[in-house]
């Protein structure tokens, strides 16, 4: 099944990226030209997912260093690190981001002796390389994860794992897309997820347009529908993960896998190895991130609560590990003891 968007795209001297805050009413691409430009999509959540921010960081980096001067390395080092620094402070909790990042930093001190123009090119094509590889993985995930659903399942999801929180195909959606594809019958239900309701207008929206068929629900509505039997599984993506499991998504995944648990309903978690944090021993080790209370008061500038009135917008909470059933990655399904899973994940990688 083709794409019927493309997420993000390096276009030679700017990135083409689908702004995510105008969805589900307006479909438009923004030009990304400027380091400045990409740090504000990503404050803004035009570009937004764990993994569509790393292949955004990257691309922004290789932005930033488009005109740095090429005769200086000092002075080019200074404008690189600098872009780095800026582009890391706009969003703390995604991994994503910081992995992405590191891979910039570290093959730039790999050319350290190269010509600083050559050293442009290569940041470019490393940008690029990671926009491919996150897709490929993607599709390996859904691979690795589609076997979790049966024929005529309804499964919940909170927030969006899809193509648009990756660069393509998705994560949690992808495995998802990946058993539907197999020609299996299953069911989505989506939580709104507020307060920026992305399982509203961007889960519903992409899911329509990949032919799924999806029920959208309010977020208080899960636990009613699992009792009821009308969820066989959950699935969600995540934004952090420590390396003992606890995962960073969402805010209101915690309560989800809560539900889930006491009604004995399996809880997935799909995500790519670039999204744990071997640093992290557990999920108190996550930076939360916390938004502008304006986001809870308001939807789409639209006020909705008394002029005043305190608030507050977390944007992530922790699932503890024990709480999830599988982990399931481009290298196939972690379970408990996930750190010992990550460590085996990841040597097969270095040896690949």
């Amino acid at each position: 099944m083709k794409d019927p968007f493309r997420t993000i795209e390096w276009k030679g001297d700017h990135v083409r990226l689908l702004d995510q805050t105008l969805l589900p009413l307006q479909e438009k691409y923004i030009e990304i030209r400027t380091v400045a430009d990409m740090c504000d999509a990503i404050k803004r959540l035009a570009v937004r997912g764990a993994p569509a921010i790393g292949v955004a960081t990257a691309m922004g980096i290789a932005l930033g260093v488009l005109e740095a001067p090429e005769a200086d390395p000092e002075a080019f080092d200074a404008r690189f690190n600098d872009v780095c620094c800026r582009i890391t402070a706009t969003r703390p909790t995604a991994r994503n981001l910081s992995w992405a990042v590191e891979r910039m930093v570290k093959l730039r001190r790999q050319y350290s002796q190269a010509a600083l123009a050559d050293v442009k090119e290569l940041l470019v094509k490393e940008a690029i390389l990671m926009e491919e590889e996150d897709r490929l993985l993607c599709e390996r995930i859904g691979k690795a994860g589609k076997a979790l659903f049966e024929d005529g399942e309804t499964i919940l999801t909170h927030c969006n794992a899809g193509g648009l929180a990756t660069a393509g195909y998705g994560t949690a959606l992808g495995v998802i897309r990946a058993a539907f594809e197999d020609g299996k019958r299953i069911k989505v239900i989506a939580d709104e997820t507020r307060p920026l309701n992305q399982g509203a207008r961007i889960t519903a929206w992409e899911l329509m347009k990949l032919g799924i068929p999806v029920t959208l629900i309010p977020d208080n509505t899960a636990g009613a529908l699992m009792k009821k039997g009308e969820i066989d599984k959950v699935i969600v993506g995540a934004d952090r993960i420590a390396a003992n499991g606890d995962t960073a998504n969402k805010i209101g995944t915690y309560t989800v896998a809560v539900l889930a648990r006491h009604h004995g309903i399996p809880f997935y978690v799909a995500a790519p190895l670039s999204t744990i944090d071997m640093t992290i021993s557990s999920g108190d080790g996550i930076p939360i991130e916390e938004r502008d209370p304006s986001e809870v008061t308001h939807i789409g500038g639209v006020p909705i609560a008394p002029l005043g009135v305190k608030a507050k917008s977390i944007a992530f909470d922790v699932t503890p590990h024990e709480l999830i059933s599988g982990i399931v990655t481009e290298w196939g399904m972690a379970a408990e003891p996930y750190r010992e899973a990550f460590e085996e994940f990841h040597a097969r990688q270095g040896k690949e």
